[in-house]
């Protein structure tokens, strides 16, 4: 069985089922939207989420790298790679540098825990210029964390983003 099959069955059999409201997708966040806020080990799944940015953010990529699994899969841009060592070698760096500039703001999250797994859901925006290019995309980011003896660790990441239309 595939990794991806794995995945999924363990989180159907851990009872990691998204609620309704996380399958919406609405065209673009309004100003109305908040994140919502986590509880439990949720929350704790969450802090792992946003301490792999902060890390990304600080340009600390050993500490952004120890947050993730050795066999996390990474999904971006239709795109994977399979291990942490892949991750570190091929995108994480430039992840890092990116992000170093970019203003990230959390439009929407979800997520909940069972036992050993975790899943958190991020919409967002991500604002950054690099010389005369300016990037302004909405974004998702679904993560899956597992519980380990050292705390929640990443497991799977999934990335995806668009253009953040003008105004009308």
């Amino acid at each position: 069985m595939t990794r991806l099959l794995r995945l999924s069955a363990l989180c159907l059999a851990a009872g990691l089922v998204l609620p309704p409201q996380a399958l919406a997708h609405t065209a673009a966040p309004s100003a109305e939207t908040r994140p919502i806020a986590l509880a439990g080990a949720a929350a704790d799944a969450a802090g792992v989420v946003d301490a792999f940015h902060a890390a990304l953010k600080a340009g600390d990529t050993g500490k952004a790298a120890s947050l993730m699994a050795a066999g996390v899969l990474v999904f971006e841009a239709g795109g994977a790679e399979t291990s942490k060592a892949a991750y570190a070698a091929e995108h994480l760096p430039a992840d890092a540098a990116f992000e170093a500039t970019a203003l990230e703001t959390i439009l929407r999250r979800s997520g909940a825990a069972a036992s050993d797994s975790a899943w958190i859901a991020t919409e967002g925006r991500v604002q950054a210029r690099a010389g005369e290019k300016v990037t302004d995309r909405l974004t998702t980011e679904t993560m899956i964390l597992a519980r380990t003896a050292g705390g929640w660790r990443i497991v799977h990441v999934h990335w995806s983003s668009r253009a953040n239309p003008p105004p009308r």
